[in-house]
C-alpha cells in the first residue's frame, strides 16, 4: 500500500485537488456573488491545480470579512450612537443647491440616505497638485497642531519623507498634543526602532490587519487604501498622496502625478467620524469621545462636499455608485484620471452611452504602470471604449496616480478610490464628492495640463496593434475580476 502511495503520489494529490476544488464551487456558486467573478474563479480552480487553490484562500474566500469586520460593523454601530450629538451638520433644504446641481441633486440624495455621508456646505477646500504640494501643507498644520493629529494611511515609510513627519509627531506628542496613528500592515513598512521611537513619545498607533509575512502579501484583500490627516478637528487631507519619499518627486525615481485636497471645515467632522470608527476598530474598544473631536469652525467660502467612504463592512459600494450616479447625470462632459481601470461592466456601459450621445468623455491613464497584469487588464477595456467614441490618454512625463473624476463644471472627486474592483468592493476607500463650480474648474485644468503630457489612442491604430499582445490582455481580463 505504501508503494502504491509512493508510486501514484501526485495522481492521488491531484484527486484531493480536484475533490476539494468541487468543494470549493459549491461554497462559492451558494454565494450569488457577481457571476463574472465567480467564473472567474471556477475556472481558475480548474484549470490550475493547487496554484487555484491557494489563490482563492488568499483573495477568495469571506472569512474575514464575515467574522472580522462583522465585530467591525458592530464597533461602527455603537460609534454612531455615541458621535451622533457630536457630528453637527447644518439643516439645509436640499432645494437652495438644486438650483445649481440640476439632475445632480439625485447624487446628494442617494448619498444623504446614510447617516455616515451628509452633505456639509461650510467649507474651505484647496486642491494640492502633487506630493511635494500636499507635505509642504501638511507639514505646516501638524506643526501648528496644538490639541490632536490623527493620521491613517495605506503606505506609511521611514525614509526621509516619512521620517520627517513621524518627528514631527513624536516632538508634538511630547509637547502635549494627543496623536493617533493608523497605518496599513501590508502597504507601509516601519522599523522596530521607529516604532519604540513613537512609543517613546507618547505616539498611539496601530497596524491594521496586521499580517504575518507582510512583503509577500502585497495584494492581500481588505486592505485599508485610505489616506486621512485630521489636526485639531478643523483641517482635514484626503486624496491619493502616501508618506513616502517617491511622491515628492525630490529623488531620482519616475514623476509621480498625484491629486489630494486640504478641506477646512465642517466635512472634516466626517473624516474625524471615518477615521474614529477605524480607531474602533484597530484599538479594539480603546475610544474615548469628547466635543473636541468636532469643533465648531468658520469658513470664508461655501463649499458644498459630501465625503463617500466605502469598503467591506459597508453594505454598499458606496464610492462606485456615487461615481456612476455621477456618469450617467452628465449632460456635456466627463473627465477622468485614474491609475487602474479595471471597472464593472456597468462603468464601461456608462461611459460608452455618454460617449456615444455626444457627452464629451476623456479618460486619462499611465502609459505604464506599476503592475503588469494590472496594465494589460487595463488596456483589454481600451478598444470599446474608443469605438463608442470615449477619448482615451496615456500619461508619459511619468507615473499618473491621481484619483479624480470632473463632470460639467460643477461635481468634482478626489480621493483614494481607484477604478476598479479591488477599490469598489474589497478595500476600505475613501472620496470627497465636491459640489462646487471654483474647484470643478481648477480640477479641470489640471486634467487639461495633463493632457499636454499624454498620448491620444487612436481608435484604428489601437485596434491593429500586435495579436500576442491582444492575447495578453484576453489573458489578464480573465484575472480582473480578481485584481
Amino acid at each position: 500500500m505504501l508503494e502504491y502511495f509512493k508510486s501514484n503520489i501526485w495522481s492521488i494529490a491531484l484527486l484531493l485537488n480536484y475533490l476539494l476544488a468541487i468543494f470549493v464551487v459549491v461554497i462559492i456558486l451558494l454565494k450569488n456573488n457577481n457571476p463574472t467573478k465567480t467564473l472567474a474563479y471556477i475556472l481558475v480552480l480548474a484549470f490550475f491545480p493547487f496554484f487555484g487553490l491557494i489563490v482563492y484562500y488568499l483573495f477568495g474566500q469571506q472569512y474575514r470579512k464575515t467574522k472580522i469586520f462583522n465585530r467591525k460593523d458592530i464597533a461602527n454601530s455603537k460609534t454612531i450612537k455615541r458621535l451622533s450629538s457630536n457630528l453637527f451638520v447644518k439643516p439645509k433644504d436640499l432645494y437652495n443647491i438644486s438650483k445649481q446641481l440640476d439632475d445632480k441633486i439625485k447624487l446628494i440624495k442617494l448619498l444623504k440616505a446614510s447617516e455616515k455621508s451628509p452633505l456639509t456646505f461650510n467649507n474651505d477646500i484647496e486642491i494640492l497638485k502633487n506630493g511635494e504640494v500636499k507635505f509642504e501643507r501638511l507639514i505646516e498644520d501638524l506643526n501648528q497642531a496644538t490639541h490632536y493629529i490623527h493620521l491613517e494611511y495605506y503606505i506609511l515609510k521611514d525614509d526621509e519623507t516619512g521620517t520627517k513627519i513621524l518627528n514631527i509627531l513624536c516632538d508634538k506628542s511630547s509637547s502635549g498634543v494627543k496623536v493617533k496613528l493608523i497605518y496599513d500592515d501590508v502597504g507601509s513598512k516601519l522599523s522596530s526602532k521607529t516604532k519604540r521611537k513613537l512609543d517613546e513619545s507618547g505616539v498611539e498607533h496601530y497596524p491594521f490587519m496586521p499580517v504575518i509575512f507582510s512583503s509577500l502579501t502585497g495584494k492581500s484583500n481588505y486592505r485599508n487604501h485610505r489616506k486621512i490627516a485630521i489636526i485639531d478637528g478643523k483641517i482635514g487631507f484626503v486624496g491619493g498622496v502616501n508618506i513616502s519619499d517617491e511622491y515628492t518627486n525630490a529623488c531620482d525615481g519616475i514623476y509621480w502625478r498625484d491629486t489630494h485636497l486640504r478641506i477646512f471645515g465642517e466635512a472634516v467632522k466626517v473624516l474625524q467620524f471615518h477615521f474614529l470608527t477605524s480607531w474602533d476598530f484597530v484599538s479594539k474598544g480603546k475610544l474615548d469621545i469628547t466635543t473636541d473631536y468636532f469643533p465648531e469652525v468658520d469658513c470664508s467660502n461655501n463649499v458644498a462636499v459630501q465625503i463617500a467612504a466605502s469598503g467591506p463592512d459597508t453594505k454598499w459600494a458606496n464610492i462606485m455608485i456615487a461615481i456612476l450616479t455621477a456618469i450617467n447625470n452628465a449632460e456635456e462632459y466627463i473627465y477622468i484620471t485614474t491609475p487602474y481601470f479595471i471597472p464593472n461592466d456597468e462603468i464601461i456601459t456608462a461611459l460608452q452611452i455618454a460617449a456615444k450621445v455626444g457627452i464629451d468623455v476623456r479618460l486619462i491613464l499611465p502609459k505604464n504602470s506599476d503592475s503588469w497584469i494590472a496594465n494589460y487588464a487595463t488596456n483589454s477595456n481600451i478598444e470599446a471604449l474608443l469605438e463608442a467614441g470615449v477619448k482615451v490618454y496615456r500619461y508619459h512625463k511619468g507615473f499618473v496616480h491621481s484619483k479624480t473624476l470632473v463632470i460639467d463644471d460643477i461635481f468634482s472627486t478626489v480621493g483614494t478610490c481607484n477604478l476598479d474592483n479591488r477599490s469598489f468592493e474589497i478595500n476600505f476607500e475613501i472620496n470627497a464628492l465636491i459640489y462646487n463650480k471654483e474647484q470643478s474648474l481648477i480640477l479641470k485644468s489640471y486634467f487639461m495640463e495633463d493632457i499636454k503630457d499624454s498620448d491620444c489612442l487612436d481608435y484604428e491604430s489601437w485596434k491593429s496593434r500586435p495579436k500576442i499582445v491582444k492575447l495578453k490582455e484576453s489573458y489578464a481580463r480573465l484575472w480582473s475580476p480578481l485584481l
